[in-house]
């Protein structure tokens, strides 16, 4: 084991979870999703320094579900470095008729305690992305409000933090103009192999030309 080896924690809802098995399986604990190719890049490219990568994204979250389970999921893992993406199942709850919007508050006491308990952590807040098609075109409007809404937050939240925000909606907006949503996002929210490659790339591209950058 190499003492001086970093541990990247990703974070965040199925878009992250990826249908990873729950058990120490190194084949599919990371899922199959962007989480899987950063770790598999990153982790081939800085094999002597053994980068420890730990996905613990659970399907359904929002960021209070996130906050709620934080400090089992997170701080008990001591990180050297925390990814986030979150927010489509907040919007998905409030497009549904649900009462109550937390995001900015529970995301905020997220990284308030996540600065106080691990304050040499470093942070990177992904942006939360859909596209017009599946379960987002009956109220696409209302959807992409709320989801820019969220993206504002989360950019600003990133300034404020001194996190690495990553920007995504406009990679997908990009990437799918002309061409048929679903090839990149199927359902409007959850992505296909192609979408989660285009995450992993934009994560590495923004990440690892920050001070965050993992070596």
């Amino acid at each position: 084991m190499n003492p001086t080896r970093q541990t990247i924690l990703f974070q965040g809802d199925s878009i992250t979870d990826g249908n990873r098995d729950r058990n120490e399986d190194p084949n599919h604990i990371l899922g199959h999703g962007y989480a899987f190719i950063i770790a598999s890049k990153l982790g081939f490219e800085l094999a002597r320094n053994q980068p420890h990568f730990i996905n613990r994204g659970v399907s359904g979250n929002r960021v209070s579900d996130l906050y709620a389970r934080w400090n089992e999921d997170a701080i008990r893992l001591k990180p050297d470095m925390i990814s986030i993406l979150i927010g489509v199942n907040d919007a998905w709850r409030i497009l549904s008729g649900c009462p109550g919007d937390r995001f900015e508050r529970a995301y905020r006491h997220l990284l308030e305690e996540t600065k106080e308990m691990l304050p040499s952590a470093g942070l990177v807040l992904c942006e939360p992305f859909i596209l017009k098609i599946g379960c987002t075109e009956e109220k696409w409007e209302e959807w992409r409000k709320r989801i820019d809404d969220y993206s504002r937050i989360v950019r600003q939240l990133a300034e404020e933090y001194d996190a690495v925000f990553v920007p995504l909606q406009e990679a997908f907006d990009k990437a799918s103009s002309g061409m048929d949503a679903a090839y990149w996002i199927w359902d409007g929210v959850h992505p296909t192999a192609v979408g989660h490659e285009l995450i992993a790339r934009e994560w590495l591209s923004i990440v690892q030309n920050s001070p965050l950058a993992i070596r």
